[in-house]
């Protein structure tokens, strides 16, 4: 008994040190010093190898990093650990689909099928998942028609958005309208996502598609003004 106890409080401190490393970086992550922050994630996972936290945290820097195959990696592990987390599957999509776009086309080609897999796996897991669907939407969008494109599969995700959230229903409407060059049907989505939303990421949108697309700052500079007033 005395012996076990002994154990125990030699094992404390490697617990603290551990826990320590942990918190720091999580800190260091939270206010974008994600450098920083990896030895310590790595230092951690090293005594604690399934952790998902720190797993999912080095995933996400090895993401911001463009490190894809490590990304990858992490992500992957997650999945084995929590097969049932939309998020994770989500995430592992998102990173594979970076590496196929950096790749070659025959490259591409092979992963194709796996991205999208993931995509949908999320949302069978998380039928409320949003980035999924604009991960999805974007596949479809940017995809070639011989291989799967369609304007047609990206408007049936932007039509289940809507049923989601209204905002990104009219984003995704919008999105897709300006990927094809229709200015002005994106236009209308656009407005229709501030009338709803009021969100600053709405009014950035629109006076993004005024300022690139349609050669009116004039028009960017005012809608800009007019979120900074609401504000006020």
């Amino acid at each position: 008994m005395i012996r076990s106890i002994f154990c125990i409080f030699l094992f404390l401190p490697l617990l603290a040190v551990s826990q320590s490393d942990f918190d720091k970086a999580e800190q260091l992550f939270r206010k974008g010093n994600h450098i920083q922050s990896q030895p310590l994630f790595e230092n951690f996972l090293k005594q604690n190898s399934n952790h998902v936290k720190t797993i999912e945290y080095l995933g996400d820097i090895e993401g911001d990093k463009k490190a894809w195959d490590n990304a990858i990696g992490y992500y992957q592990k997650l999945k084995k650990i929590k097969p049932n987390e939309a998020n994770y599957h989500y995430k592992y999509g998102g990173a594979l689909g970076m590496k196929a776009k950096e790749s070659n086309k025959f490259k591409a080609l092979g992963m194709i099928d796996e991205v999208r897999a993931a995509f949908e796996k999320a949302i069978v897991l998380n039928p409320k998942h949003l980035e999924a669907r604009w991960a999805l939407l974007e596949f479809y969008l940017q995809l070639p028609g011989i291989i799967g494109g369609s304007e047609t599969k990206a408007i049936r995700y932007a039509n289940e958005l809507s049923k989601l959230s209204a905002v990104d229903g009219y984003l995704a409407k919008g999105h897709i309208a300006e990927y094809f060059g229709r200015f002005k049907e994106a236009e209308k989505q656009y407005q229709k996502a501030i009338e709803v939303g009021h969100s600053k990421k709405t009014y950035q949108v629109l006076a993004n598609l005024y300022k690139n697309k349609m050669n009116q700052s004039d028009k960017a500079k005012l809608i800009l003004d007019d979120f900074d007033n609401q504000k006020g």
